[in-house]
């Protein structure tokens, strides 16, 4: 980049150039959303769009979830490394990219687009995008399982190669992909969406050079970044210094082996903020390991949680942030390691920082929630059209209590961050299944003066036989953590209930269990762990938690020490345990 930076740019310019910065990552969010082919990314958005500049540092990012922040700039620094050096990247040049160890960063079903942006013949920026298509070929459905042993089982790898080159397509690429998926239609329409996107994003940045000046845009990009990094180091010098540790246990491979236990030292100076994960689990034959990029995500995420949640996501943000890990372990897996339920780690990343954390921030962190995708694929025919069909989404549940507040019920997962469910209605017009209910799970379970959110359940039909379910619900053994006396909440898990009535479960994993007409899969999600000694919650809310149907007239009495009339919810009186609180 030759342009030199600005020193005296005037703050009202730079604002403008900022939210029209913002604006662009928006409009090539909602463009990928209204033209793709696959519910998973335009009614769930598990997706994300932003820009760069010229050196893969991140200007602005619109994400569904939030697991894909920072993703966009190990893409871009990928290609850069690869094609920038040498000067082989060229205006109209598209480049596909899922790798998960390097510029891909989480598992071959997200697949990564990126564009370089030229003007008047300079590279200046990038527009990104990556988003999960619900086929890329391997040995299951949906390309994720959680049964596979290494990456060549896991679907078609993408590694940094050009989908267009000076705007002319690949047609053979495009055709390996065609043949090589089971829904080439959904993947190759999804493909097209995120090409949309791109070159709205390269439209839209150069008309913004054509209007303010590039030498102004790249200047501002600058002050842009550096802002970020003002804002951030401020908050941080709120926090309180110290060494913070936490130690948790992810249940299983999906293979049987397990548990594994990870860790991490949170230190906080007056400069940084350092994560060290040395001594979690070496990486495992299972597909739930995690590669470094994604790992790195999972910590932006709930470093941006605590020191500033409401601000626009850059590069700069995350200058003060320090990670350690050990190369080759679960946190960061190394070739040809599995890693296609990589997000039941990943979350343990951001988990581990939260629970370190959260009794001295209390103010920005609950207790512990879901923590799991609790994703789910289901595979079969249709009964009306008697073609294939494929349900590929995550699943809600409840979140911890915290500071004045109850958790929140029925919730995507951190991780999630902004998605959505398939809605029932266009669940049961596209697919082979009914879904016989969706309620709240109401099991009582994180008690506390802040009671835990209400984990649900949800219950698919299955229409014809020779269907098939794939599930991996982390949290099945181990707990969401209460805190300052709070009480853990209750696991994830999904059963099969047969025709006939027999059940089978209940499961934290499974691979293709098979299910044949009215059968049903029950998946059932956490409730969130409580903050505070139960006994101090007021009567009244415990009345109305009882009326609600979130807990029980025994675990009233038993958790909170009140005695409530059942019929008319009234309070008879107060346990020995709570008058004596």
């Amino acid at each position: 980049m030759t342009a030199t930076k600005m020193p005296n740019i005037d703050p009202f310019t730079l604002d403008i150039v900022k939210d029209n910065l913002l604006a662009i990552g928006d409009e090539m969010f909602y463009t990928l959303a209204r033209t793709s082919m696959s519910p998973i990314i335009y009614e769930v958005l598990d997706y994300a769009s932003g820009l760069t500049d010229a050196k893969g540092q991140l200007l602005t990012q619109g994400n569904g979830v939030t697991g894909f922040i920072g993703l966009l700039t190990f893409m871009v620094k990928e290609a850069i490394e690869k094609f920038g050096k040498k000067g082989d990247l060229k205006p109209g040049d598209i480049i596909i990219i899922n790798d998960p160890y390097n510029g891909g960063g989480s598992h071959l079903s997200d697949v990564g687009l990126l564009m370089p942006i030229f003007y008047e013949g300079e590279l200046v920026a990038f527009s990104a995008n990556k988003a999960h298509w619900t086929e890329v070929g391997g040995k299951d459905p949906g390309s994720w399982t959680t049964d596979s042993t290494e990456i060549y089982q896991e679907g078609l790898q993408f590694p940094c190669v050009k989908l267009f080159e000076e705007g002319k397509l690949n047609q053979a690429l495009v055709e390996v992909i065609a043949a090589n998926v089971r829904f080439p239609d959904l993947s190759l329409g999804d493909m097209w969406a995120q090409v949309a996107a791109l070159k709205t994003g390269d439209r839209r940045f150069r008309e913004l050079c054509d209007k303010y000046g590039k030498d102004v845009v790249l200047a501002a990009n600058e002050r842009l970044l550096d802002n970020g990094e003002q804002i951030t180091r401020k908050e941080l010098a709120q926090l309180p210094k110290g060494v913070f540790e936490a130690v948790d246990y992810i249940d299983d491979d999906g293979l049987g082996n397990g548990p594994f236990k990870v860790q991490v030292k949170v230190t906080i100076t007056d400069d940084n903020f350092i994560c060290d994960f040395t001594g979690s689990h070496p990486q495992v034959l299972g597909p739930v390991n995690t590669a470094y990029p994604a790992m790195i995500t999972a910590v932006r995420t709930i470093f941006l949680a605590i020191t500033n949640p409401s601000q626009d996501v850059n590069d700069g943000i995350f200058r003060p942030l320090k990670v350690i890990v050990e190369r080759g372990s679960i946190f960061a897996a190394e070739r040809p390691a599995a890693v296609s339920t990589y997000w039941e780690t990943m979350a343990y990343a951001t988990d581990l920082i939260w629970k370190a954390l959260a009794p001295v921030v209390p103010h920005r962190l609950t207790a512990g929630h879901l923590l799991s995708v609790c994703a789910v694929v289901v595979s079969g025919m249709h009964p009306d059209t008697n073609e294939p069909f494929l349900i590929v989404e995550p699943s809600v549940g409840g979140w911890g209590a915290g500071q004045g507040k109850d958790g929140e019920n029925g919730q995507f997962c951190i991780g999630d961050g902004e998605t959505f469910n398939v809605p029932v209605e266009v669940c049961e017009t596209r697919y082979g299944v009914m879904v016989d209910e969706y309620s709240f799970r109401a099991d009582g379970a994180g008690a506390g003066e802040y009671r835990g959110g209400s984990g649900v359940i949800r219950t698919y039909r299955a229409l014809t036989d020779n269907q098939a379910v794939t599930a991996t619900f982390g949290r099945h053994k181990y707990l969401p953590w209460g805190f300052n006396g709070g009480k853990d909440g209750s696991n994830n898990l999904f059963e099969i209930v047969k025709a006939n009535g027999e059940k089978d479960g209940p499961f934290g994993k499974y691979a293709r269990y098979p299910l044949n007409k009215d059968d049903t899969v029950r998946l059932i999600t956490a409730t969130g762990g409580g903050y505070g000694d139960p006994l101090k919650r007021p009567a009244e809310k415990v009345a109305m938690d009882l009326k609600n149907g979130f807990i029980t007239v025994e675990q009233a009495r038993d958790d909170y020490g009140v005695i409530i009339n059942p019929e008319t919810f009234e309070i008879e009186g107060y346990t020995a345990a709570r008058n004596n609180n």
